[in-house]
């Protein structure tokens, strides 16, 4: 019985769906590195915390850290700043430094697809 091939573009369109389902099911993990209840540090909280709800719904495991509280972990994971952000999974890691309210660069950064919530059609 013949082979029959499978056209190039039913291939690449399947190749994108599982593509985008296992980007779905990814898990994210970060660790916010910050100093206190600075005005600051509260920024960075608001921002990274808005970005998962927005981005990563369900997806996000997101644990907040104050340097005084707990300086051995800072040092041991070698901040010198903050806030960092430290994006641990999926790799590669990722370290980020300060209040985190540009958007775009921060998906981009941290390799997120931004995907617009609701799509428009020109007709």
């Amino acid at each position: 019985m013949p082979h029959r091939e499978r056209d190039p573009a039913d291939l690449a369109a399947e190749f994108d769906k599982h593509l985008k389902e296992a980007a779905s099911t990814v898990k994210y993990v970060f660790r916010l590195y910050v100093t206190g209840a600075t005005a600051r540090s509260a920024r960075a909280i608001a921002n990274i915390r808005a970005l998962c709800e927005e981005h990563l719904k369900g997806r996000y495991d997101l644990r907040v850290v104050d340097i005084y509280q707990q300086p051995a972990l800072a040092q041991s994971q070698q901040i010198i700043a903050a806030p960092t952000l430290v994006k641990s999974r999926p790799l590669p890691l990722k370290r980020l430094v300060g209040d985190f309210s540009d958007r775009d660069k921060l998906l981009s950064s941290l390799d997120i697809a931004s995907e617009p919530q609701t799509k428009r059609s020109n007709g």
